[in-house]
């Protein structure tokens, strides 16, 4: 214990020194700024500041640079709160509840939450990096092509069934999803499919232009068909219109706290990602609550959970890539390039061979968690006057965003025809009550899915029963079978009821 006492003293050392303190706040704030416009995202930020940290320290570059990707997930959910404008999928489950909530006049409200919950979905990820890194690093190598697919599986039946209304159009837009997510190149074979002879789609359809086309531009649209609406007035904001009631408090806290315990399991296993994190907690949210038809139309446990489990994932990525050398997520990915070019080898003797720069991380996580929630907090106010600006003048501005946000992504002028289509697309499923989450998930986990279920029948030789052979695996496939018995069977009732 005494050890432990003695890393965490070394630890805080490096992270409060002049160095660790300023390019901290670098990181954070940076990361704020582009989790706030949509379209960029951490990936291209921590992408472009990489080579500006050849001639830092190596330790006080990754503070930096990881300071950038967990501040974008406090910024990212301002854009999806108050615009319906996600730039990432993260950021796309806030929308379902985060933009009901701000259109309710609660933007103050909803923007407190998310920032006190990522702190505390952050704190807990952290705890479990510094104290059962090894335990939880050891359940992840128990995984395996068999375990990964049956647990994204579980993730598109839990998103077919987590939307408000027919749980048959909520799994036909999964299937949508997955089919979009079929287009581009081939991993096995290199070959081209589904992309009709367009070159631009030999890398797949653009995350990011999906998602906001669905989102954002369809949004925009169906304002445009509609009367003129005045903006929402926004005057000077007491602190108590964004601090939850006793009521509210009550409903917050245990979302929150499940959708941290969720983040930081589903972090902890590499290739997964804060995405499939808040999906898993908005899901298992809506299956837990008395009153699942509130989520949807602006509920507060439809930004507690999904928010926490975010940023305890993002934390909780740092396990495998600190103490096993895989890279928990894509952008832990650059991070693990970044170390690599420091001359530093993630591995298990990492913690033992560079003490100060393990724990100098970890202890900068607490400080620069403590520094979005100072920094986020006295700006909701900022944020929320951009419900004040006319809608006339508002959506024209958004459209430039998104154009920049998703040309700045791939350097492409095409993704921006195929925001523009999906935004055409989004808001003909608008019409016709076809809920847009599923499609978002479904592209996501569809290819991944795809690929662990051609690698397990290739190490099981077309053996199918490989799935039900492994207890997880068997376990997660179960889960799933409750998930889809729970969510059809009372529809099936009622149908053969009345049919007698």
């Amino acid at each position: 214990m005494s050890e432990f006492y003695a890393h965490i003293a070394l630890g805080l050392h490096k992270a409060l020194s002049v160095d660790g303190l300023l390019f901290c706040f670098v990181g954070v704030t940076v990361g704020t700024i582009v989790g706030v416009l949509p379209g960029i995202g951490p990936l291209a930020a921590i992408s472009l500041a990489l080579p500006m940290t050849y001639y830092l320290d190596p330790t006080a570059a990754l503070i930096m640079l990881a300071g950038i990707f967990y501040g974008a997930q406090y910024g990212g959910s301002t854009a999806s709160i108050l615009l319906n404008l996600p730039g990432t999928a993260t950021a796309a489950i806030t929308c379902l509840d985060g933009y009901p909530l701000a259109k309710k006049g609660k933007a103050p409200l909803a923007l407190l939450v998310t920032a006190v919950n990522s702190f505390v979905g952050s704190s807990v990820g952290i705890v479990l990096v510094m104290g059962f890194a090894p335990l939880i690093a050891e359940l992840a190598l128990e995984f395996s092509s068999p375990e990964y697919f049956s647990v994204m599986l579980l993730g598109l039946i839990a998103a077919s069934t987590m939307t408000v209304g027919s749980p048959f159009k909520g799994l036909a837009m999964v299937v949508f999803g997955v089919a979009l997510g079929l287009v581009g190149t081939d991993v096995n074979t290199g070959m081209f499919r589904f992309n009709f002879g367009i070159l631009q789609l030999a890398d797949g359809i653009s995350l990011v232009a999906l998602a906001m086309g669905l989102f954002g531009v369809a949004e925009i649209i169906a304002n445009i068909g509609g009367a003129p609406t005045k903006p929402m007035g926004v005057g000077r904001i007491a602190f108590k219109e964004m601090w939850p009631t006793k009521v509210e408090w009550k409903r917050i806290w245990p979302p929150t706290l499940r959708g941290s315990l969720i983040g930081s399991f589903v972090g902890a296993l590499p290739g997964t990602g804060p995405g499939i994190a808040s999906l898993m907690a908005y899901a298992g949210e809506k299956r837990l609550s008395k009153h699942p038809e509130e989520f949807g139309q602006g509920a507060l446990e439809g930004i507690s959970a999904p928010e926490a489990a975010n940023n305890a994932s993002v934390q909780a990525a740092f396990i495998p890539t600190l103490s096993l050398g895989i890279p928990g997520d894509a952008v832990v990915a650059v991070l693990l390039g970044a170390m690599i070019l420091h001359g530093i080898t993630p591995g298990p003797n990492l913690i033992n061979e560079q003490p100060e720069m393990f724990w100098g991380l970890i202890m900068s996580f607490w400080i620069g968690n403590l520094m979005l929630l100072v920094l986020n907090i006295p700006l909701i106010g900022l944020w929320v006057r951009l419900l004040s600006i006319p809608y006339h003048l508002l959506y024209p501005a958004i459209l430039v965003l998104v154009c920049v946000g998703v040309y700045s992504s791939n350097n492409s002028v095409f993704d921006i025809f195929v925001v523009l289509g999906f935004g055409l697309v989004g808001y003909l499923m608008r019409l016709f009550d076809y809920p847009a989450m599923p499609v978002l998930l479904g592209f996501i986990l569809g290819p991944l899915m795809e690929e662990h279920f051609r690698r397990a029948m290739l190490l099981a030789h077309g053996d199918v029963a490989v799935f039900v052979q492994r207890p997880i695996s068997l376990a997660f496939l179960l889960v799933s079978l409750a998930f889809l018995v729970a969510a059809f069977l009372p529809g099936l009732r009622k149908r053969f009821a009345s049919g007698g």
